[in-house]
């Protein structure tokens, strides 16, 4: 599905199923919906085809055109959907009264035949509309008017500015571009080599961050130093003819003079420029690269002929920076050049800063601006005629595509190009975004279920929907359009955010396009009430949701978000009988307020209710919601959603009812607090659930039956990727579970259970059976040296939380081998950890984990200074440490203990964190012990942060 075709896409499928005899449709009726099925099928191509056109192109006719197309395709997607749900909503009734059985299928008979009557009217209505749509398109000729001519459009790139700014106005390039010039000298292979081989360095970011000038300022600086040099941007729509003719022309302009008049094609082009590079030390820098295949295009005339010659590449695309030589990511500005940059460009006349200038707009201005130096000097360009008084109101009313300013215009121009390079699909999952309030971090996986939900993503043979999701996630992550939120533990990408100006433009683009309502404290502008398909309310008192004339003049309303709102007891927004998607977040409920209308949405697919404060009862009537794919609330579950058998994902913080067993499509299973009030009958039903991907619950016990029943069902669950079991400790007997069978999935990538006790370290958790696990967290009663080693050559494993209660020692630890926790950075233990070189000659370390009661399995030293060789780090990317201290079991010289702990094995160490259990020893020890901690931090290059009580 995209903004433009709407629901076009999904009516061919719902028109074949109209056609199936089991909804009897009269004989006229079906020879219409077969007229209408071929009259979309004339539209859609051309459609599609606008679709791809970036909509500020597109000739204004078209444009009413296509959006008269998509609110029919709405509207048909309505009829039929409802015509569906009518008929097919008192299917499987389970009443066993003969006698209502009875009247329950003659009141279905008459209701049936009602909906096939009024079908059968609107499938002529709109057949009749379509028709008018399609002799409209012939009549105004369309597909010859599609775009505007060229010279109703801007053809000056205001990207072009950046190259030609003065650096001494661009606050904090020179840091950056120090970096820059350090990557481009750093030796590849051995010194003599580092001057030699051609250095190829990618610059990504987000629009507006500076990559073009960034790249400026260090051609500028560098291109000198070689013997030729070209600067030439791409952009989006760039002919690969003109690049290399543009290359050639600046890297010789005396002998390429006449090239743009030459006829030659790519081919001869780029053997030209083979040519000439063959013997140059040259700098190029290639600025705006949008796709993979425009960059080995490029790449093909570039010669490595060991000259020591130079490439710097720009772009928004993390894919086209990686294929394009080593990766520089441009940082936004600290908030302090970004104060600078805003009062440089303010005052740029006499270039001083004003004593008395309002700091708390500034800053709010400057928040908004999020280091981006684009928005910044937009944001000072806006307020340059105006007075300081003005701000405070300016900032109010603020939003990028509201004013009239040039800058701002230049900025939102700047933006869009990002948006317009989208494919169709990926367009309307970002538009979507602009339904989150700013600064809003949004949870990944409700995201992609929401899209799910609207029908944004389109299914594959054998393919997961959610997994498609996940993919057009990354992409705009990918695009650098929206911002990823990494878990600080595991560094997943868990939620995302969108930066204040793409949020802006979003919301532009949404309203031009009728494709989401917003109504907020911070959002200017009403929608046409009897058009809106989905409505956001955001930070907005009761009165703004639930007044009967919203509700009645919104018929067509498919999708509803309330943000931070408060709800009253009147549910006028439950009453949106086409809803699809129903996510109230955040918001407070009034004491009374219900939700027993919740079970006539019976077209939802999303529903979520997360409160603040106490909860409404959820109604028995969620058992009537057959299409429901999502249920994420609070409150107490009622028993009917045993039959949603179309849920996909179920969360929620109360008991599941009996029966979880029967919906066997759940991908998705999150339960707070308690899995059931029969526990073990929920351990066996989970067995029936082969699609679940996350399961995460709480339980109070489970003895030995109830495990074994647990490991069968994991035996059943060979799609899970994610594992989260919480509440009281078990004790696991490891080999009665591998008795019964316990294995772990292959794609399990996150596994945590601290609170199951296993005897002994299970046999299936090892390098080849888990490579894809990041995230574990284990109690392992009793551990020796090769399970401690089996864990640290876990391929993936970034996060280790590891209890157990034994003194265990890796010896003969080797850098070198790659087989020793390498991709770890955090770890945690309830040990003391302490890192040891036994022979000074060797390069071999011991790791001890010590539990503080058995004998010590390391020496005191006084330091390390007598070693004669010093190993590379053992953990190379570890950089937080959380471990015990037992100073109370130490035998004496505990600042020789303390300060010799090894973290000069940890090469990107930035935090060392724990407990120190100091039982009876004196304050002075105490203090002693601490200083010596404290020290070795100092000592550490890193300087790492020091935390342990």
């Amino acid at each position: 599905m995209s903004v433009v075709t709407g629901a076009l896409g999904r009516l061919g499928p719902k028109l074949l199923q109209l056609l199936h005899g089991e909804y009897k449709l009269q004989k006229g009726v079906r020879k219409q919906v077969e007229s209408l099925s071929r009259e979309l099928d004339s539209i859609y191509p051309f459609l599609h085809k606008v679709s791809d056109v970036p909509w500020d192109r597109l000739d204004d006719q078209v444009k009413v055109w296509a959006r008269e197309v998509r609110e029919a395709s709405y509207d048909m997607e309505d009829i039929i959907d409802t015509f569906l749900v009518r008929v097919d909503s008192s299917k499987n009734n389970a009443d066993s009264s003969s006698f209502k059985l009875a009247m329950t299928k003659l009141v279905e008979l008459f209701s049936k035949a009602k909906a096939r009557r009024d079908i059968a009217a609107k499938i002529m209505d709109i057949t009749k509309r379509l028709e008018e749509v399609g002799n409209n398109r012939q009549k105004y000729k369309l597909n010859e008017i599609m775009c505007k001519p060229l010279a109703a459009m801007s053809t000056m790139d205001p990207r072009l500015k950046a190259m030609y700014k003065e650096v001494t106005q661009l606050i904090g390039v020179n840091k950056s571009s120090d970096e820059l010039i350090s990557l481009l000298n750093q030796s590849q292979q051995d010194h003599d080599a580092s001057n030699k081989k051609m250095k190829m360095v990618s610059v990504v970011g987000v629009g507006g961050l500076g990559k073009t000038t960034l790249a400026k300022a260090v051609y500028d600086k560098l291109k000198s130093q070689y013997n030729c040099g070209a600067f030439v941007s791409i952009g989006r729509d760039h002919d690969l003819v003109k690049v290399f003719k543009d290359i050639l022309f600046q890297l010789d302009s005396e002998n390429h003079k006449d090239i743009h008049s030459t006829g030659r094609g790519v081919e001869l082009l780029i053997h030209q420029l083979r040519e000439f590079l063959k013997k140059k030390r040259y700098f190029i820098v290639i600025d705006d690269v949008w796709e993979v295949r425009t960059w080995e295009a490029i790449e093909l005339a570039l010669v490595e002929n060991n000259h020591g010659s130079k490439v710097i590449t720009t772009t928004r695309n993390v894919d086209v920076a990686k294929a394009s030589g080593e990766v520089y990511k441009l940082k936004q500005l600290s908030y302090d050049d970004s104060m600078k940059l805003f009062y440089t460009w303010l005052y740029r006349a006499d270039q001083k800063f004003l004593d008395n200038h309002p700091d708390d707009i500034s800053e709010k201005i400057l928040m908004k601006c999020a280091g981006i130096p684009l928005a910044i000097i937009t944001m000072a360009s806006l307020l340059a005629s105006k007075p300081e008084c003005e701000w405070s109101m300016v900032y109010n009313s603020i939003g990028f595509h509201t004013t009239d300013n040039r800058e701002v215009e230049d900025t939102m121009t700047i933006l869009s190009f990002s948006y317009y390079d989208l494919p169709p699909h990926l367009r309307t999952c970002l538009l979507y975004l602009s339904t989150y309030p700013e600064d809003y971090q949004i949870e990944k996986d409700s995201l992609i279920w929401k899209w799910i939900a609207e029908g944004f993503i389109d299914g594959k043979q054998g393919t997961r929907l959610f997994e498609l999701g996940e993919g057009y996630f990354n992409d705009l992550i990918n695009r650098s359009l929206i911002q990823p939120v990494e878990d600080v533990w595991n560094d997943r990408v868990e939620s995302c955010r969108v930066h204040d100006i793409v949020l802006d433009l979003m919301r532009k683009l949404s309203s031009d396009e009728n494709f989401i309502a917003i109504l907020g404290d911070n959002v200017e502008g009403a929608p046409a009430p009897s058009n809106v398909h989905r409505l956001a309310h955001q930070n907005r008192i009761a009165e703004h949701i639930n007044s009967e004339t919203m509700v009645t003049g919104m018929p067509k309303v498919r999708s509803y978000t309330a943000f931070k709102c408060f709800i009253d007891s009147r549910d006028q927004f439950l009453r949106f009988k086409l809803l699809r998607v129903l996510d109230i977040v955040h918001c407070s409920f009034e004491k009374g307020c219900h939700l027993e209308h919740l079970g006539d949405l019976l077209h939802l697919r999303y529903l979520r209710i997360r409160f603040n404060g106490s909860s409404p009862e959820l109604p028995i009537q969620l058992g009537n919601l057959k299409l429901l794919q999502t249920l994420d609330v609070e409150g107490t579950l009622p028993a009917s959603i045993v039959h949603l058998t179309e849920l996909v994902r179920l969360c929620a913080n109360q008991k599941v009812p009996d029966g979880i067993g029967k919906l066997v499509s759940l991908e998705e299973l999150r339960i707070l607090y308690g899995c059931s009030d029969k526990p073990r009958r929920f351990f066996k039903e989970l067995a029936s659930l082969r699609e679940l991907r996350v399961l995460v619950f709480g339980t109070q016990w489970a003895d030995e039956a109830m495990q074994g029943d647990f490991v069968e069902s994991l035996s059943n669950m060979q799609k899970v990727q994610y594992i989260d079991v919480h509440g009281s400790p078990w004790f696991a007997d490891t080999a009665m579970w591998e008795a019964a069978g316990f294995v772990l999935p292959r794609p399990l990538h996150y596994l945590r259970w601290p609170l199951i006790r296993f005897s002994k370290l299970p046999s299936c958790i090892n390098p080849t059976s888990l490579p894809n696990l990041s995230h574990l967290e284990l109690f392992v009663i009793t551990m020796d040296e090769q399970d401690l080693k089996l864990l640290a050559r876990l391929p993936a494993l970034c996060y280790l939380n590891l209890t157990t209660e034994s003194t265990v020692t890796a010896s003969n630890i080797n850098s070198s081998d790659r087989s020793f926790f390498q991709k770890l950075r955090h770890f945690v233990t309830n040990a003391m950890v302490l890192f040891e070189q036994p022979d000074e000659e060797d390069t071999s370390v011991s790791l001890h984990m010590w539990n503080g009661e058995d004998a010590m399995p390391f020496a005191s030293r006084k330091s390390n200074d007598s070693r004669k060789v010093v190993p590379s780090g053992v953990m190379p990317i570890l950089e937080v440490l959380v471990f015990n201290l037992p100073l109370r079991a130490l035998k004496g010289k505990y600042s020789d203990y303390c300060g010799n702990i090894g973290l000069e094995y940890l090469p990107s160490l930035r935090e060392l964190r724990g407990l120190i259990f100091y039982g009876d020893v004196p304050a002075t020890v105490r203090d002693a012990a601490l200083a010596a901690l404290r020290d070795a931090c100092n000592i550490h290059p890193n300087h790492p942060t020091f935390d342990m009580l």
